[in-house]
């Protein structure tokens, strides 16, 4: 009797194992959308990266190239490029990368370039013309975002160091001696160190990623090694995001990895650092990986909604996934792969509509998400990479002369409401 009864403990508790993974993507399904669509909100006459918002469903950008380069307020729901500010740099073009508001409506852009973070006032009725950056000697200025004490926090980006900066107020300079208002915080270990560089700097030890394209593969019966040098990603400090508990997430382009950085009631860095002493002694230990999935691979800008689950933009794979706050990582959305010919642009590609969706329901290299309400919109500044290669196909060109006509970014918007709201936003 005994052992009959045991057999149907041992049968149920097999039975409820069962039913856990369907238990999990029910919960999925209650909490995120399921075979979600976007479509084209608007297209832009210059190249756009970072994405951001107000209250008022209003969305803002900023359009690189030859100065004065103009920032946009998009409306959601009557949707066109209203200027509320421009940038003219003293020197050089514009190449805006991260952007963010802080809580005294004043609005943040990233030039990664010219290492130089801008602030303006909007002002779609007299816009202001800004040529006096907020702060410099930032090399390779990308993510941005605002900690609970108003300082301003950005990512060293394509420079592939992965320093992250606090900066503390206006006139900042991040690598002067001293420097001003500023500080390296911490880095995010970089793919590779420099102990073994020659005197034209090459060398490393550690891995380098490549996207295909622009890098190209040779394929044989017993192999596929790299046929060129093209598409290396260094880039591990990207999009930047905090929490309602004040830690700090940063996605990691290459590693396809979200990091999770802590600090003390006093806003000092908790999480541990030195642990491989080939790098800085400020760089962050590997066991500070919130999550590291293929699906995250191409990570760019980042958002987090109110339960604390982390939105990605997977660039390079035309994709939209999110993190949950228990490290599940789910994909959104991917674009659907180009139909059989007669299509010109290439069978088994992403990178443009076919005969069943169109161009103005893809993604072209997605960069920075933001969430507003239930809203989920994402700029994209189709790079050519990986599955958005070639970007000549699509809705927009970003290889294309900027002459104010030719289509070069574009905003979407999902088709579908979140089931979880975004983090109220700072400003009204």
């Amino acid at each position: 009797m005994k052992a009959k009864r045991l057999v149907s403990l041992v049968f149920a508790f097999v039975l409820g194992l069962g039913s856990l993974p369907a238990r999990a993507d029910d919960d999925d399904h209650r909490q995120f959308p399921r075979n979600a669509t976007f479509t084209t909100l608007i297209t832009t006459p210059r190249p756009i990266e970072g994405l951001t918002g107000d209250n008022h469903r209003n969305l803002y950008t900023g359009g690189s190239g030859a100065p004065p380069c103009p920032v946009w307020q998009i409306n959601l729901h009557n949707p066109a490029l209203t200027p509320v500010g421009f940038i003219h740099p003293a020197a050089g073009n514009c190449g805006f990368a991260g952007i963010a508001f802080n809580e005294t409506s004043d609005l943040f852009l990233a030039d990664g370039a010219a290492g130089r973070i801008y602030s303006l006032s909007p002002n779609a009725a007299n816009p202001p013309t800004v040529i006096n950056p907020f702060a410099s000697g930032a090399p390779g200025a990308n993510g941005l975002a605002f900690d609970d004490k108003g300082n301003l926090w950005a990512s060293d980006g394509t420079t592939g160091r992965g320093r992250v900066w606090k900066i503390t107020g206006p006139g900042a300079n991040c690598t002067s001696t001293p420097t001003v208002n500023c500080q390296e915080v911490f880095r995010i270990q970089p793919m590779a160190n420099e102990v073994n560089l020659d005197a034209n700097g090459v060398g490393g030890v550690g891995r380098d990623v490549r996207a295909l394209p622009p890098g190209t593969i040779t394929v044989t019966p017993t192999t596929r090694n790299a046929a060129n040098t093209a598409g290396s990603q260094p880039l591990v400090a990207n999009g930047l995001a905090f929490n309602k508990k004040g830690d700090l997430f940063n996605i990691d382009t290459a590693r396809g990895a979200l990091w999770k950085v802590e600090f003390d009631r006093h806003g000092n860095l908790k999480s541990p650092t030195g642990c491989d002493t080939t790098y800085t002694a400020n760089t962050l230990c590997l066991s500070n990986i919130f999550v590291a999935h293929p699906i995250l691979e191409g990570g760019d800008g980042i958002a987090l909604d109110r339960e604390g689950n982390i939105w990605v933009d997977a660039n390079e794979r035309n994709a939209v996934a999110v993190v949950t706050k228990d490290k599940k990582v789910i994909e959104i959305f991917r674009n659907p792969v180009n139909l059989p010919n007669p299509v010109a642009f290439g069978v088994g590609l992403r990178n443009a509509g076919d005969q069943s969706v169109g161009n103005n329901r893809i993604l072209e290299f997605p960069t920075s998400p933001f969430l507003t309400g239930k809203v989920f919109c994402t700029s994209q500044s189709d790079g050519d990479r990986r599955d958005n290669s070639p970007r000549s196909a699509g809705e927009v060109n970003a290889g294309a002369v900027s002459d104010g006509t030719n289509r070069l970014g574009k905003i979407s918007c999902m088709d579908q409401e979140l089931k979880i709201p975004g983090l109220p936003l700072p400003i009204d």
